[in-house]
């Protein structure tokens, strides 16, 4: 029987959170599974032109990591993959493969493995919870990972809360991201993280979106990344003033997230951030989301349309 996985995007971090705090946002990696004879991996569309066909694919290795979490063995099956989700820019790519497939193996073997197995398992190989437990859970999710698993609180998103993205035109690997931060922080930087985070946390449960724009400052790694960004430092000092509650480094980037109020035109922002792109000579997309709040679908009654190619 075949069946669909969709697996939203995800923004990370959020500011403040740093590996902790993510929320999923509704653009979608999708895999169709069908019981075959022989194992076929086929990525589809323009996005993942490149990427492995075969079982060197990241998602058909997500697939085989449940299995053996399982004690189980994939049967031969053919795996489909396309995705809205644009690669090495900020929104949990990467999560969306690992989660998808790790959900399509655990369907496929007739659900083994619990709800929260699938988190830990994903967190872990992961190595924080920060993109997969949005794309699996959906909403705003924060999220520790401990020797006892991986513990977490969904949160609905506020009303009237909306996502702003900006999308540059060119990729920054997260390894990249990574190295630009530093080994160690001052106490100073510590208490700053863990207050602003819990006031984030606090004003995203109680739906107090005036609070958004100072809890969403950061000390641990926007300021060390923002080099790598051309117009992040602009963004995030500037962005709530045309518009935006506040504004983040989605992820290890080069994407920006401002939070808005939907209540709100939103113009006047696009404006700013495609003026700050033209600035720096770059091009690339601004988009308004909202939060999904599905995370991921499994659907065992797919429509039968022709695959993109």
């Amino acid at each position: 029987m075949t069946f669909l996985v969709r697996v939203p995007a995800s923004s990370a971090n959020l500011g403040p959170g740093f590996d902790s705090l993510g929320l999923s946002l509704p653009l979608f990696t999708t895999l169709r599974v069908t019981p075959g004879a022989v194992t076929e991996v086929v990525p589809l569309g323009p996005e993942l032109a490149g990427t492995p066909a075969g079982a060197g694919n990241y998602v058909y290795r997500a697939m085989q990591l449940a299995a053996r979490r399982a004690g189980r063995d994939l049967p031969p099956l053919r795996l489909e993959i396309e995705t809205e989700i644009p690669l090495a820019r900020g929104l949990g790519s990467s999560a969306a493969a690992l989660v998808g497939g790790i959900v399509a193996a655990n369907e496929l073997l007739g659900r083994p493995l619990a709800p929260g197995a699938l988190l830990d398992l994903a967190a872990r190989e992961e190595g924080h919870p920060d993109n997969v437990a949005p794309a699996l859970l959906g909403g705003i999710v924060v999220a520790t990972l401990g020797p006892g698993g991986t513990a977490h609180v969904r949160l609905a998103p506020p009303p009237h809360l909306g996502v702003t993205v900006l999308v540059p035109d060119f990729e920054l690997a997260t390894s990249r991201a990574r190295a630009a931060l530093p080994e160690s922080y001052s106490r100073a930087d510590a208490v700053h993280a863990l207050s602003h985070t819990g006031l984030l946390v606090g004003a995203l449960a109680q739906g107090q979106l005036e609070l958004l724009r100072g809890a969403m400052n950061d000390r641990l790694h926007q300021p060390w990344r923002a080099a790598l960004v051309p117009g992040l430092a602009d963004i995030l000092a500037n962005a709530a003033d045309h518009g935006a509650l506040g504004a983040a480094l989605s992820g290890a980037g080069p994407t920006v997230l401002c939070l808005r109020d939907t209540r709100q035109d939103p113009a006047e922002l696009h404006h700013y951030l495609h003026g700050v792109l033209r600035g720096h000579g770059l091009t690339g997309g601004v988009l308004d989301l909202p939060v999904d709040t599905a995370g991921t679908v499994v659907d065992t009654s797919p429509q039968e349309v022709p695959a993109r190619g």
